[in-house]
């Protein structure tokens, strides 16, 4: 008898703690699968700039309309200025923390930057933390900066083939001016002027922070008796280093240091992230970076 009202009170325990868990924790709902893409630029404080971001954006929005697509801006300078300006711009980690909470499960990350340098390794890693966390984001893939194989060095050097005006003479050189860096990935750019001059020796890409210098595409162009150059930005957008650096009237601007020289400089005044040529190579890279997830 005593065994039996054990027994009966046991069943009544699990039978009570069975309906209790049932209603306090009901099964969970099935997760669904929620896929973003967020574009990653360095940016720029220049309103001018935003001309490339626009086209940048369009150009993402038409391939794949189907996709939230969201920005973020590697540079917290930028950021920081444009803060003061009243516009909050979110930094790679706010972004995917944002896309994280809103229950993003899979996120393509494309680089809009033009090498595998600083910027990019950073980005890599924010996204590699990111989807270590266990919980949230559950695949991200990066793609690709524009300067990343043989095959976007091909479609680099057609664009850029495209983008030359078509007023220029054959004998006119033709230099195009990158960020550069102390990173290894500045090799990236010396590539590229080799694979253009194989097909058009009078085309120079030199760089602001690294190699070729100004002082060294000058010497080249002395040595080639060029007396004509069409100067143009290898930079995404026309921000302050195009603004300063290569066209403004201070002494040691590109554009100065050239005329100095007897070298007539035509100043062609664009991003390229402006033709659709280039946005196209990074829309590459983001079909790749999705092909992933």
């Amino acid at each position: 008898m005593k065994r039996n009202i054990i027994s009966i009170f046991v069943f009544m325990v699990i039978v009570t703690l069975s309906v209790s868990t049932a209603f306090a924790c009901p099964p969970a709902a099935e997760k669904t699968d929620k896929t973003g893409i967020l574009l990653v630029t360095f940016g720029s404080s220049y309103p001018e700039a935003q001309r490339a971001f626009d086209n940048i954006d369009e150009k993402a929005r038409a391939a794949f309309p189907d996709t939230e697509i969201r920005w973020a801006w590697t540079s917290r300078m930028i950021r920081n200025i444009m803060a003061e300006r009243g516009t909050a711009l979110h930094s790679p980690e706010q972004a995917l923390a944002e896309m994280a909470d809103e229950g993003f499960t899979h996120v393509a990350v494309q680089s809009l930057h033009v090498i595998m340098g600083s910027e990019f390794h950073y980005l890599k890693s924010v996204a590699k933390a990111f989807e270590s966390m266990g919980k949230g984001i559950e695949n991200i893939s990066v793609g690709m900066p524009l300067l990343a194989d043989q095959r976007a060095m091909e479609m680099a050097a057609n664009a850029v083939k495209s983008s030359i005006p078509p007023e220029r003479n054959v004998d006119d050189a033709v230099v195009l001016v990158g960020h550069g860096t102390a990173h290894p990935a500045n090799a990236f750019y010396t590539a590229l002027m080799w694979q253009l001059q194989q097909t058009d020796k009078n085309i120079f890409i030199g760089t602001l922070s690294g190699f070729p210098d100004e002082d060294v595409i000058l010497d080249i162009l002395k040595k080639n008796g060029i007396e004509k150059v069409w100067l143009m930005p290898f930079m995404s957008v026309a921000g302050d280093h195009v603004q300063n650096d290569m066209f403004s009237e201070d002494e040691d601007s590109w554009q100065s240091i050239f005329e100095e020289a007897g070298i007539e400089s035509e100043a062609v005044n664009k991003g390229f992230a402006e033709y659709d040529v280039y946005v196209d190579i990074w829309i590459k890279h983001l079909e790749d970076a999705l092909s992933k997830l």
